[in-house]
């Protein structure tokens, strides 16, 4: 069911339409391509000129016949990711180019993309073929009381060695969709009709497949082997791409990517549409789509930027996503959400603050919170000279203003989902807690090493601090909390970081446009912000599965490096703290109700993710099924007895109960003082606060 794996890796959810531009070949010695779809001159120009400037890519890969290899598997994967469509006997074929496409790239040359791909999309529309006609005449004849397994992933299966094969295979994946949807009571004509408008979508969506999809696809499998944040914009693309930069788009605020024939949910921006409603979440995959009271029709299989281009729309009006929800273990699960489509306001964006209050020994310590969503600026306003231009670092100032006259013990800054931003403002506000120094290294391809720093005296705050991360805390956020960690300046608590260390630049091209990685983000302790992320000196539980969501999740990402330190000088030795800091937060934890139910229903959510097999005997099943449901219960169950709630009758109620949120997540908000994750980090701060203390009046002894 995939045309594309990952065209964009991480485009945002307000860009791409696809283009198409045919013609005839030029003059250039261009082996047959054998199908219908073949490339336009200006293709071939192109992807001479991409393989020109991608020699100077930041990986500095060599052209030559092992990159030839990576080039070919990949877009084998990209185009087959389940190995459900081509045959053993088409990719014995394809092995005569494995040592020949860093060549014919070189030269301009694109025979190989487009005979694979003429041959992808007939084997495509045979399967659909087939599969429509056992849906219409043969669906009342599937049974379900033997012992037959479906695998939920094949990418290391192998491949078909004939049509028979093929149709066993797809007699499975049929019966695991038909019961998946029995199973969750649609009828015999409701499931027909679902899966019929799926398949037909996909095959009319292959009808019109043009030679700017193929080149697109194909140009990418090459971009994307130096990795996954290089990538080609067709000349319509990146038109869309220019205007999403200047945000003057609206849709549902989304950061998506295409993976596997699926539209994924990488992260939400911070005020926007879809994280205010609480309904959309991170590893979430979009299915269908449709605009107001009609059913979503299915978008699988359709490239991100056609995806894209039916979520976005005016303000104001509604849009219906049909969504696998992350950590289902079949593609049938599915739930229909509704969205209003708004602008993301930059006020939505801003800094802001609270106190909260933690009792220790029976003295009361007011700590300040900063939650920081994004590192925003006001560009415009900064390059007219505006005085009074909005940024993230002019916001935190004034609150820290505040927060000192309310005599505050220490600092928590909440970087938690902070996807980053500008580059100028994390620098700033490094410069508001530290008394001058490097903040940042910039290592470009050619070696040469640049340093971002605070060349101001003075700090605006010089008391203890604590830093919350999360997963989906990225980019700009990694640099500011990379810098506090290296410094000593702060206690960094939460999750392991994203790990999106690489700078891109845009590039022109005769046909479209290149964003090609050229830079990489280093700490001043010379330890890369790539792939690793940073990692917390106290960590907290979490629902987030690494493995689908960060940097070491997308294939060919640069990997964690070192260069030489920076200078600079550290603040406070945070350190020698740590294993007592650890056991103390490891003790509260342990017994605390809100934590032992993330650590439960992470462990669930495990179990459920990694299955490798699904049963498609119906009462097995259903057992399965039913012992997840009571499971899943009893966690929320302990939960709600915990806060002196109610019990749940049953896992309709729960499921009842998560829809109402979901549609009105203002009514299930917590204030900042009830959030379990901001009071652990503020008695973190007040355990680091009096180890500090202990250890100044142990000296003076």
């Amino acid at each position: 069911m995939s045309l594309v794996r990952k065209l964009f890796p991480l485009a945002l959810a307000l860009v791409l339409l696809g283009g198409a531009i045919q013609g005839v070949s030029g003059l250039r010695s261009e082996p047959e391509v054998q199908g219908d779809l073949k490339p336009t001159s200006d293709q071939l120009d192109a992807a001479e000129e991409i393989a020109a400037k991608l020699k100077h890519h930041y990986r500095q890969l060599e052209f030559d016949d092992s990159l030839s290899s990576q080039v070919l598997d990949s877009y084998l994967k990209d185009l087959d990711p389940n190995r459900q469509y081509f045959l053993a006997s088409d990719i014995r074929e394809f092995e005569r180019y494995r040592d020949q496409l860093d060549d014919q790239l070189s030269r301009g040359q694109l025979e190989a993309g487009y005979t694979i791909f003429n041959r992808f999309q007939e084997r495509l529309e045979t399967r659909l073929s087939k599969l429509l006609d056992t849906i219409e005449n043969d669906l009342e004849s599937l049974t379900f009381d033997g012992e037959e397994s479906v695998l939920v992933d094949r990418e290391d299966a192998p491949w078909a060695a004939d049509e028979a094969a093929l149709d066993a295979i797809w007699q499975r994946q049929l019966k695991n969709a038909v019961l998946s949807m029995r199973l969750n009571d649609s009828s015999l004509e409701d499931i027909r009709t679902r899966l019929t408008r799926r398949y037909e979508s996909q095959l009319k969506r292959i009808s019109q497949n043009t030679p700017e999809d193929v080149f697109q696809v194909y140009i990418n499998a090459l971009t994307q082997t130096f990795d996954p944040h290089t990538t080609y914009f067709t000349p319509h693309n990146s038109e869309n791409f220019d205007i999403s930069m200047s945000r003057s788009l609206e849709g549902i605020g989304a950061v998506l990517q295409y993976e596997d024939g699926y539209t994924k949910v990488v992260r939400l921006v911070p005020g926007g549409p879809a994280a205010k409603s609480g309904q959309l979440k991170p590893a979430d995959r979009i299915v269908g789509v449709s605009q107001d009271d009609e059913a979503p029709e299915p978008v699988i299989g359709l490239r991100l930027d056609e995806v894209v281009d039916q979520i976005r729309g005016p303000k104001g009006t509604k849009v219906n996503l049909e969504i696998i929800p992350a950590g289902s273990a079949s593609e049938h699960d599915t739930r229909t959400i509704t969205i209003e489509r708004n602008k993301v306001v930059l006020e939505e964006q801003a800094a802001k603050k609270d106190v909260i209050t933690i009792e220790r020994d029976g003295e009361s310590m007011k700590l300040g919170i900063i939650e920081i969503p994004a590192f925003y600026l006001d560009f415009a306003a900064f390059h007219r000279g505006d005085p009074n231009y909005t940024s993230t670092t002019s916001d935190v100032a004034k609150l820290l203003v505040e927060l000192r006259k309310e005599n505050i013990d220490g600092l928590v800054i909440d970087l938690r989902n902070n996807g980053g931003g500008s580059l100028l403002e994390v620098n700033k506000l490094v410069s508001l807690f530290i008394n001058r120094g490097p903040t940042v290294q910039v290592r470009e391809s050619n070696g040469r090493v640049s340093i971002e720093g605070d060349k101001f005296p003075g700090v605006l705050y010089a008391g203890p601090m604590a830093v919350m991360v999360n997963r989906f805390s990225a980019s700009a956020s990694e640099i500011f909390a990379g810098a506090m960690q290296d410094y000593g300046r702060a206690l960094i608590v939460g999750d392991q970081t994203y790990g999106k260390g690489t700078v891109q630049t845009l590039l022109d091209l005769n046909h479209g446009k290149l964003k090609m990685t050229n830079a990489k983000f280093y700490r001043v302790s010379g330890s890369s912000n790539q792939n690793l992320g940073i990692v917390p000196d106290v960590d907290m539980p979490s629902l987030i599965d690494k493995d689908e969501v960060g940097e070491s999740s997308l294939p060919n990402a640069l990997p964690w490096d070192e260069i030489d330190s920076a200078k600079y000088q550290r603040v406070s030795e945070i350190v020698p703290y740590l294993p007592e800091l650890r056991e103390k937060h490891s003790g509260r934890i342990n017994k605390n109700p809100e934590f032992i139910y993330v650590e439960s229903l992470r462990k669930l959510l495990d179990e459920n993710r990694n299955r490798t097999e699904l049963s498609l005997n119906e009462k097995s099943r259903t057992a399965t099924q039913r012992a997840l449901d009571s499971e899943r219960l009893a966690i929320e169950n302990r939960r709600r007895q915990s806060r002196g709630e109610e019990p749940l009758a049953s896992i309709k109620e729960l499921r009842d109960l998560e829809e109402q949120r979901a549609l009105d997540p203002e009514s299930d908000e917590e204030s900042i003082d009830e959030d379990p994750y901001v009071r652990e980090t503020g008695e973190i701060l007040v355990d680091y606060m009096n180890l500090i203390r202990e250890n100044q009046v142990a000296r003076k002894g």
